[in-house]
């Protein structure tokens, strides 16, 4: 029996550590090719070298502030060059910072929504312009559950979040009629570097990365006919406070 993936091409920003990582090892293990990225192009080659020994996919990589189009568009044709098709992608990079509002550079404030939504959008666009000439593909965006719940210093997180979700959905109901689905999991606390962990250690009851990118395989495993548009995730029993 083939792998689900097999003969796909699946793309992922943010994807040299934490959630990215986990997702692109988990497409890579069920037949995909995988194309990756990061911000430093040292980070990138690693990371693809890497997942190529650990699953025996062909994983290629290239360095993308998603924020930049032209980055963006470098990283689609790097996809088209070594594989011919694109078939998935997942918009996963993003970045946080945390202050007050007032005391929120604009600089940081660009940042954020550079990375978080405009990045999601130079890539969904990209994407749509990809699938629209194959028939159809799958765009999966990670959110998070501060796309619906604000919190005090959560200023510029929160908005690129809130708007993340808008925006996801508006282009589901756009493209679905091009046999392009598009879904979003919002998870609560993972346990990745975006979350410091205590003294280095994992902790037990935050999500692993691990857990969004069985969810993402679960996603793609759901028939045509059906879409999970929007995916809440909570850890089950968190840190008592």
């Amino acid at each position: 029996m083939g792998k689900l993936l097999e003969g796909k091409v699946a793309l992922v920003t943010g994807s040299t550590r934490g959630i990215g990582r986990a997702i692109a090892r988990s497409l890579a293990e069920e037949g995909a090719n995988v194309v990756v990225c990061g911000r430093t192009k040292d980070a990138t080659e690693q990371a693809a070298r890497e997942l190529t020994g650990e699953t025996g996919a062909e994983v290629v990589g290239r360095a993308c502030d998603v924020s930049k189009s032209d980055d963006v568009q470098a990283l689609f044709d790097l996809a088209g060059k070594a594989f011919g098709r694109l078939d998935i992608v997942i918009n996963n990079a993003g970045i946080g910072v945390f202050s007050p509002m007032a005391d929120l550079s604009d600089e940081d404030w660009e940042r954020v929504i550079g990375t978080n939504l405009t990045g999601v959008f130079y890539c969904s666009k990209r994407a749509v312009h990809e699938f629209r000439k194959r028939g159809g593909g799958y765009l999966i965006q990670i959110g998070s559950l501060a796309g619906k719940n604000p919190f005090a210093g959560g200023s510029a997180y929160n908005a690129s979040k809130f708007g993340l979700r808008g925006f996801s959905e508006a282009l589901m109901l756009d493209h679905r009629y091009d046999n392009i689905r598009v879904s979003t999991i919002a998870p609560g606390s993972v346990d990745t570097d975006f979350s410091p962990r205590s003294g280095g250690q994992r902790s037990a009851w935050k999500i692993a990365p691990e857990d969004i990118a069985q969810m993402v395989v679960d996603l793609l495993r759901m028939p045509e006919r059906t879409l999970v548009s929007y995916l809440e995730v909570r850890p089950s029993k968190p840190a008592k406070g």
